[in-house]
């Protein structure tokens, strides 16, 4: 791995479903679709395998070539820190954690099962989004429930985006050319999905998302922070279950269930501009919520150097990240307003403010790449 180029990028969507297709996108920009009976992952891993190496549209000769795979695994529980080799002992880790992420890791195994039966001999890697946030400590990653039920269940915050907030802490220190153990930083992960971590000297201090990926942050249809007498007084109300309140509160809450109009903040934003007043609620929301956890953490690490953008959102969204920074003011933040409508990778503060505002793209697929490079190597 000479570098970080991107010889070929993919996904396979609709696995077992009618209409399942593979999106391809070649190294020189030109995007290709096949579809496809594509039945389940071992398929769907054969069809990209089947691209990569053909005469006119792959990025190797033979499957030779391929030396090692990485996996994104969702949940490695308390197992894992880091990244690790994937062998019997670790995939049963993995499958042990289903409980813990029931729509995630059963996928994900799927993945390393399929890629052992077509690559016997080929070595994986797994890359834990929970690893990252394992430095958190106890007062932080506990909750005030009996500690009993911890010991029992390991009912605790285990924190997600690590991949992502690992890059991006990273990368905002090597623009900036400093040493990522000496800064305070608070990385915001802001998408469909999402998550702020305080690290603190190159370590996870404390993160927004929990046991699951349902606490923290409003996201696109996840309600984030909610108190739990208030979810058994919707039961009680509504006469549901467990499995109605988890996909209303997963899938139908958020900014969708505030606004009534979408989950994504481009066509919220759209109709906020026309006047529709939850629309503007939600946006008033969104930007309170991220604000509020900035400021816990800013008070948690006793300063902070940076806060980092990143995600969908946190990219993109020029007048979230101004409505951010506008209530971080006494703080010495000071946005510069001609900056912050750049893309890419940019320091979006003032000279003269206190703490730097950064823009940094993630890059998951990277960390995945590096890490299975780094121990394969080793």
């Amino acid at each position: 791995m000479s570098g970080d180029k991107i010889l070929s990028k993919g996904t396979v969507e609709k696995v077992g479903m009618k209409g399942s297709f593979l999106k391809y996108k070649k190294e020189n920009g030109e995007t290709v679709t096949f579809e496809g009976e594509i039945l389940d992952h071992k398929i769907g891993i054969e069809y990209i395998l089947g691209i990569m190496i053909s005469e006119k549209h792959g990025c190797i000769s033979s499957l030779e070539e391929i030396n090692a795979v990485g996996h994104r695994v969702v949940h490695g529980g308390e197992f894992f820190k880091e990244s690790v080799k994937i062998d019997d002992d670790v995939l049963k880790v993995v499958e042990d954690c289903i409980e813990l992420a029931p729509l995630h890791n059963p996928a994900n195994i799927q993945g390393i099962k399929a890629m052992s039966s077509l690559l016997p001999e080929i070595p994986q890697v797994g890359v834990f989004d929970t690893a990252f946030h394992q430095t958190m400590p106890a007062k932080a990653y506990l909750y005030g429930i009996p500690y009993s039920l911890y010991r029992k269940y390991k009912i605790r915050r285990y924190g997600f985006h690590g991949t992502s907030h690992r890059y991006v802490y990273q990368k905002a220190c090597e623009i900036l050319n400093i040493n990522p153990e000496t800064q305070k930083i608070i990385s915001c992960h802001l998408g469909n999905g999402a998550s702020i971590a305080a690290i603190e000297n190159g370590k996870s201090v404390e993160t927004s998302m929990g046991f699951t990926p349902l606490e923290g942050l409003i996201m696109g249809t996840r309600a984030g922070d909610l108190d739990v007498g208030a979810v058994t007084y919707i039961m009680n109300k509504e006469e549901i279950g467990r499995p109605a309140l988890s996909t209303m509160l997963n899938k139908f809450s958020g900014m969708l269930g505030i606004t009534g109009v979408s989950s994504d903040m481009r066509e919220i934003e759209e109709k906020a501009e026309e006047g529709n007043e939850r629309a503007k609620l939600g946006l008033e929301m969104y930007a309170h919520r991220v604000t509020k956890y900035i400021g816990s953490y800013m008070a948690i690490m006793n300063g902070t150097d940076i806060i980092i953008f990143t995600g969908g959102i946190g990219e993109n969204d020029v007048n979230t990240r101004a409505k951010i920074c506008k209530s971080l003011s006494f703080a010495g933040v000071e946005l510069d307003l001609e900056k912050n409508k750049t893309r890419g990778e940019t320091v979006i503060s003032t000279e003269n403010s206190k703490i730097k505002i950064m823009v940094v793209p993630t890059d998951e697929e990277f960390v995945i790449a590096q890490d299975t490079f780094n121990i394969v190597k080793s």
